[in-house]
């Protein structure tokens, strides 16, 4: 039976006995950690060179074979690796006279010490280190260790804390993408599994929130068109209080938080109080939702470059082309007007016009039609938010154009 410990070697010596590839890699592992180190080998490998020339006042070559019990002195932890049996087989020895914990790297059998399959995974709190060890089965132990490091990448594996942060929590303005968990980023899943408070919008994939445990506080700022139950300030607001607390918050949005997200506005209200800020971004429903509907914003031959707005009021400023793809988000409740602009600025009124409902979702529904018929074909159709409308001859290569 094996007992698993987390040693600190900070500042405390370790010694290797051996200077091949193997103890080159237990070397370079102890280094990163903070260990002083002392090889004793006749030669070493081209990576145990390279750390001496890289660490010269924390890793000691003795260039020699191994000479007995005094290689040891002041070692709080002893490798060897020499590959001759009756020599590590002898260190082994030796160390446990002196009540030294030895790995033995040829015999997983006899080892009184062993170092698992290791990784660390960086999470908002900080690092997870995971250890696998199987008694003698690396390869086992490396996939146990790389399950369970996909795990908490993937937010599978919760890792809200259980201990109050000292000072300030953070903050992680995370965009979701069109609404639905398949499109949400690994990095997003894996926040949202640390996050003790989620403050989420109407757009946001609601699912993955659905599932986070029962310990997480989730608020809903969900905003409708022309109704804004939680105003912007009061989001800003909510997000520092949070985060003061020593709470981590994610603040859960629908595509991406600086595509018309206004997660610039959230991000320098944190920064304002010193919190910290990380931004995700998310797949953005512009590009994403048009995608859904055979729609690529550019195509060569078709259209070089595309434009992004929320409204009409920029109309004038946009290249007045079928060539020039225009990308509306939120652009429904108006869009007879803005068409009406478009044709008024230079658009012809035949260019094709795409609304794209509830891209991604079971119930996507896509309707076509030109600027001069799209407003009364919308009305016909019962078109609602959320929406995107898409401006320009891609349209064309759509399958729904047909």
């Amino acid at each position: 039976m094996s007992l698993p410990l987390a040693l600190d070697v900070t500042d405390r010596l370790v010694v290797l006995v051996g200077g091949g590839p193997v103890a080159a890699r237990r070397l370079r592992s102890f280094v990163e950690e903070g260990a002083r180190a002392r090889v004793v080998a006749p030669w070493v490998c081209e990576e145990v060179a390279d750390l001496l020339v890289a660490h010269p006042g924390r890793v000691q070559w003795l260039d020699r074979d191994y000479a007995g019990p005094g290689d040891l002195d002041g070692a709080w932890l002893v490798h060897t690796a020499v590959g001759e049996v009756s020599v590590d087989r002898r260190v082994a020895a030796d160390a446990d006279a002196a009540h030294l914990w030895c790995i033995d790297a040829t015999s997983s059998r006899t080892t009184a010490a062993a170092v698992p399959a290791r990784t660390s995974v960086s999470t908002a709190d900080g690092t997870v280190t995971i250890t696998a060890h199987s008694g003698g089965d690396p390869v086992l132990a490396s996939s146990v260790r790389d399950a369970v490091a996909a795990g908490l990448t993937s937010g599978l594996i919760p890792l809200q804390r259980n201990r109050a942060r000292e000072g300030s929590g953070w903050v992680a303005l995370v965009g979701g993408g069109p609404g639905i968990d398949g499109l949400l980023t690994a990095r997003g899943h894996e926040l949202l599994a640390a996050a003790d408070v989620v403050v989420v919008d109407r757009l946001a994939p609601r699912a993955v929130v659905e599932r986070l445990p029962q310990s997480v506080r989730v608020i809903d700022v969900g905003k409708t068109p022309g109704h804004h139950p939680v105003p912007q300030s009061r989001i800003n607001d909510l997000l520092v209080e949070e985060a003061q607390r020593g709470l981590g918050v994610v603040r859960l949005k629908g595509g991406d938080p600086y595509v018309l997200g206004r997660g610039g506005e959230e991000r320098a209200a944190c920064e304002e109080h010193g919190i910290r800020v990380e931004v995700v971004p998310g797949v953005t429903s512009a590009v994403a939702v048009p995608a859904a509907a055979g729609i690529p914003v550019t195509h060569r031959g078709v259209a070089r470059g595309f434009t992004v707005l929320t409204g009409h009021e920029d109309i004038p400023h946009v290249p007045a082309a079928g060539n020039h793809t225009l990308v509306l988000l939120m652009g429904v409740s108006h869009l007879g007007r803005t068409a009406q602009l478009l044709i008024e600025h230079g658009h012809a009124p035949d260019c094709p016009v795409a609304i794209v409902e509830r891209g991604f979702h079971p119930t996507q529904r896509t309707t076509v039609g030109t600027l001069a018929t799209i407003g009364p074909v919308a009305e016909a159709a019962g078109v609602e938010s959320p929406a995107v409308v898409v401006v320009g001859d891609v349209v064309r290569l759509s399958p729904h154009w047909a």
